[in-house]
């Protein structure tokens, strides 16, 4: 039975579509759980408490490989350092704050940009190409992502207005995107090993934003409900998803890896009709068909020359 689980542990692990869909999952869930309590906790405060405690949890199985890779995070502390500061420092601590200030529909428009963003970087920096089929994957996605965010309304198009959280999200998914592309320059140290030092750089960064936070008299609220998205968010979409996330950028890279960000808009409707009993509507499965056929059109290898 033990072999079984491993050998099953090791296909799941080498599975990078199935790595991705658990991460949209997860991160679908964090944006949800975010906008749910962000009257309980303040943004800021989310943030350091969700890597704090993701940094707590996963220390004491990543600890040896820490002392392990200790020569090689010191020989490569400046890619780590920059990977911890946007990825985990700075990316979701500038969604918490603009959800703060947008609405849902806006937030889940903005995350179907990360695909875009990336092609672009991939380009500049490392000179990746995107094919013609993967660019229709993508617009294809878009397009699903707005039928299920506008409810299957173009006309909503001409309501949509871009406030200070619309640009602060967008700028947090300007800041993924490079985190994303820039995994391709990871040093080669166990993948615990770079979440506990990345999850530890990204309480430090929060530090002082979060003592200001405080400063201004901002306080979290204990409840029920704040301490359980608290500890949702160091546990799913922190350690969970960042060991999925990672792990299926090193098996199909940045661009294919970000076409999976268009499901989360997806998984977000769903969860609000399951968290908050709207209805199911035609939209919701027309916008499910619309971007799975880009993501399956954007991941696919391209064909040899």
């Amino acid at each position: 039975m033990p072999n079984f689980l491993t050998k099953l542990a090791e296909r799941m692990y080498s599975n990078a579509y199935l790595l991705l869909t658990i991460t949209a999952l997860f991160w679908a869930g964090n944006f949800v759980v975010g906008r749910g309590v962000y009257e309980q906790v303040p943004p800021v405060t989310l943030a350091w408490f969700r890597w704090l405690g993701a940094f707590l949890i996963i220390l004491p199985f990543a600890y040896k490989h820490v002392v392990n890779d200790w020569p090689y995070i010191k020989k490569h502390w400046k890619i780590i350092l920059t990977l911890g500061v946007t990825g985990v420092g700075t990316f979701n601590t500038l969604v918490y704050i603009g959800i703060n200030y947008t609405t849902a529909i806006n937030g889940l428009i903005m995350n179907s940009s990360s695909p875009m963003f990336m092609a672009i970087m991939a380009f500049f920096l490392f000179k990746e190409r995107l094919s013609t089929v993967q660019l229709f994957g993508i617009l294809l996605s878009v397009i699903g992502v707005l039928t299920v965010v506008l409810r299957g309304d173009v006309a909503a198009l001409g309501n949509l207005r871009f406030n200070i959280g619309d640009l602060i999200v967008l700028g947090a998914f300007f800041v993924w995107a490079f985190y994303t592309v820039m995994l391709k320059l990871r040093p080669a140290i166990h993948g615990l090993s770079f979440l506990c030092t990345t999850f530890l750089i990204g309480v430090v960064t929060n530090t002082p934003f979060f003592m200001w936070e405080m400063w201004t008299g901002r306080y979290i609220h204990l409840s029920t409900g704040s301490i359980s998205a608290l500890l949702y968010v160091a546990i799913f979409p922190s350690i969970l998803a960042y060991i999925c996330y990672n792990r299926g950028v090193q098996l199909i890279g940045s661009n294919r890896a970000g076409a999976f960000l268009h499901v989360v808009p997806l998984f977000g409707a769903l969860l609000a009709v399951l968290t908050l009993g709207e209805k199911l509507e035609l939209f919701h499965l027309a916008g499910f068909v619309l971007i799975i056929s880009g993501v399956i059109l954007t991941t696919r290898k391209p064909a040899p020359v």
